[in-house]
Order: C-alpha cells, then structure tokens, then sequence
C-alpha cells in the first residue's frame, strides 16, 4: 500500500520526464532533417524555353521512369574511382591525360560520384554491355568534346575485351570494332553539323558582294557535313553535339570572318546571326537524319559540355584551378543566362536545342547540369596547351558519368 502510494506521488514527475525527453527528441530530429538539406540543397534545375520536361527522362537502371538524372549532387567516395580503365589507354589524347600529365588533383577526379536525388546511376557493367550490343554499330557525331566521350566508352570496353581491330566507317574519324562480338563504335568529327568552308566575294559580284561582304565562311544549313552524311545508313544508334564552335569569334569573327549561311544553295538574304543559322543547320539536320535512318534506330542529342573559365574566356588570360566540384550558387554564378558571363553559351545551345528536337524522335542525353559543377576535371594547366584548357575533360574522368547515363538511357529505350 505504501509502495503505491509511493508511486502514485511520483506519477507527475515521471510524466514530465517522459514529455521533456519526447520534446528534446522531436527537437534533434528536426535539426538532424535540416542539417541533411543543408547538405543536398534542392538544386535548381535549368529549363530551357518550352521544353518538353518527359523527353529528359528516361527509366532508371531499376525501372523507375520518373526519374530525372539531372537533379543531384556529386558525393566524394574513395571507392568511386573504380578499376574501370586507367591512363595507360592509349587512346586517350595526350592532352586529356591529366594523371599521366601530373595534373595535381588528376587522381582524385575520379573519386567523385554522381548521385541522383531520386534514383541511382550506376556504372555500367562493360561486358554485359558488349553481350546486349552485339552486332550493333553506334556513332559518335560532333566536336571534340563527342571524342572525349567516344574515347571514354572505347577505354572502358578495351579493358574486357582486347579483341580490338582498328576500322573506319566512310567519313568517321576514328573507330574500332570488337571482333567477338561484331560491335563497332566511330567517331565522326564535325564541328557545326552542317557543311562548311571558306568563301570570296566574287569579282561579279552578288547579293552578298552587294552588302558589301569580302570574305567568311559559307555554310550550307541543309547539307551535312560530307565526315558524317553517310552515317545514318550504317549506324544503328547515333549520339550527336554541336554547340561550341558556334559561340566561337576567334574562328568567325562577326566583322572579318562572319558565318554567310546559305539554304538551297542560296545566300540568306538579308544575312542572320549565328544562333538563327543554328536554329536552321538543327532543323535540316534532324529531318535529314530522319529520313535517313531506320525507323528502329536510336538517335540521342547530348546537350552542351559545360566551359569552366574563370578570369577571361580562353584567349584571355582565363582559367580553370579549381580542386573541388562547385557549390550550386557558384554554378549559378557561371552559367546563369542573367549573368551573361564568359560560360553563357551552354544554357543558350540548350535553348536551341530542346526547341529544335520538339516534336521529333530524337532523344536528349541531358549531361549539363551535372557537368557544369566540374570546374576541377579540367586538364587546366596541364593540357600541353599556350591557355589553359577548360573545356574539354579529363579522362578517366566525367565523361565516363556520361556513358554511364547515356547506357542507361539505351538499355531504357531497348526494352
């Protein structure tokens, strides 16, 4: 009786205990939630004018269809930097070689994984890919950076299969196939997608001459470059860039060399600049290669490689230190369309290239915002070159998360 007693005198301060030590609880839980989205801030995603948010999807590796690669954050795992290929490949460009070449953090870029908010991006398994691919001939379309990631998937598909013998398809640049199992992947080099050279007013002159124009550089938006018109008839799956050279004065200066564009063989009249000769080169393109291919192939666009100059553009003094991924407001910094900074014509490609492939059947591979927060997997310094180089990757290095994603991106469009 007088043990109850006891604790019924003790029952109030049993109750308080308890609710101070539930209120301290929700208390640590809710800072533990607001220290986690701290760290993975909700990253902006870009999204160009009109664009059709279902075509930057595709199925994950584990079948789940809404997720959206391009929202997540890069996450430092020592155990990223897998034995996927290392810098004894030699078709790595020298350049590109930043371990080989002493590039200070050339080891730790790899250590640097991509982590989807809502899925995983797993790297894809070589050999199982060469067994799904087999007799399969799959080309690369574009500038250099569309090498960076050729050489990417050759290196990581040489490390399982040494059966290799050098071939070229008509026009590619490079290209290989994997005898045992009849795979073939080309790279064919084309920098505006369209075909183009220099051109001289005529002592006879024309409508050009009549605008006063001396000299430029042709280019016919409706006639693919010869290194890559066969491709659509030999290849069975496509993935094509273009963007750089575009955004380019050093090459087409506006003033001394300005891009003339021609349709039908005909001078456009009155001229246009060269993001309305894209839009044009982009839609000639995509119905040529449609027309062309079949109905079954499978035909990817890559979305613009993100430049990382700091300090200038390239022929000014710019450069690319940076040992670390960017924080999302430092890569707002950069690339935001506001801020019209030195990096600016990444997300202005973008634009142009999701209103293009509106309404065609030509799949994105959405690699920028991923990319953009790279600065440190430059070569920088130790790309060989007068500047740094900031634009194209290091390998290994990204351009293996690419193939990583554009795998997944195939497998989806196979089932």
């Amino acid at each position: 009786m007088a043990a109850t007693k006891k604790l019924s005198s003790l029952f109030p301060l049993l109750s308080l205990i308890c609710f101070i030590s539930f209120f301290l609880l929700l208390s640590i839980s809710r800072k533990a939630s607001i220290s986690s989205s701290t760290t993975h801030p909700q990253f902006l995603r870009f999204k160009p004018i009109d664009a059709n948010p279902t075509i930057r999807s595709a199925p994950s590796a584990t079948g789940d269809s809404s997720c959206d690669y391009s929202d997540g954050s890069w996450v430092y795992d020592p155990n990223a930097g897998f034995d996927r290929y290392d810098s004894s490949c030699k078709e790595i460009f020298k350049g590109w070689n930043c371990i080989l070449n002493n590039k200070s953090n050339g080891r730790d870029i790899i250590n640097w994984r991509w982590k989807p908010r809502n899925c995983d991006l797993p790297p894809f398994d070589p050999l199982q890919f060469l067994h799904t691919y087999r007799d399969t001939n799959i080309g690369f379309i574009g500038d250099s950076l569309n090498r960076n990631m050729f050489v990417s998937l050759f290196c990581t598909l040489k490390r399982v299969s040494n059966d290799v013998k050098k071939w070229r398809p008509a026009g590619a640049d490079r290209g290989f196939t994997f005898l045992h199992y009849n795979l073939t992947i080309a790279y064919h080099r084309t920098n505006l997608l369209a075909r183009y050279g220099r051109w001289s007013a005529n002592g006879n002159g024309g409508k050009l001459e009549a605008l006063g124009y001396k000299e430029g550089y042709r280019v016919d938006v409706d006639v693919p470059e010869s290194t890559w018109e066969k491709a659509p008839s030999f290849h069975d799956i496509l993935i094509f860039n273009t963007g750089h050279w575009w955004w380019a004065p050093s090459k087409f200066d506006p003033v001394k060399s300005p891009m003339l564009f021609f349709e039908k063989g005909l001078p456009v009249i009155p001229p246009i600049p060269p993001d309305l000769g894209l839009d044009k080169v982009l839609n000639h393109m995509i119905r040529f290669v449609e027309k062309t291919m079949r109905a079954d192939a499978i035909k990817l666009f890559r979305t613009q490689s993100p430049r990382h100059f700091e300090g200038g553009d390239w022929d000014q003094g710019g450069s690319c230190k940076r040992l670390q991924p960017l924080l999302p407001e430092q890569v707002e910094d950069l690339f935001s369309l506001k801020n019209n900074g030195t990096n600016v014509e990444t997300r202005l490609v973008n634009q142009h290239i999701y209103n293009a492939l509106k309404g065609s059947n030509v799949h994105i591979l959405d690699i920028t915002r991923l990319s953009e927060f790279r600065a440190d997997a430059h070569p920088s310094t130790a790309g060989g070159k007068k500047h740094d180089d900031c634009m194209h990757w290091c390998l290994p290095g990204v351009t293996d998360t690419w193939n990583d994603l554009f795998v997944t991106h195939l497998n989806s469009l196979k089932i």
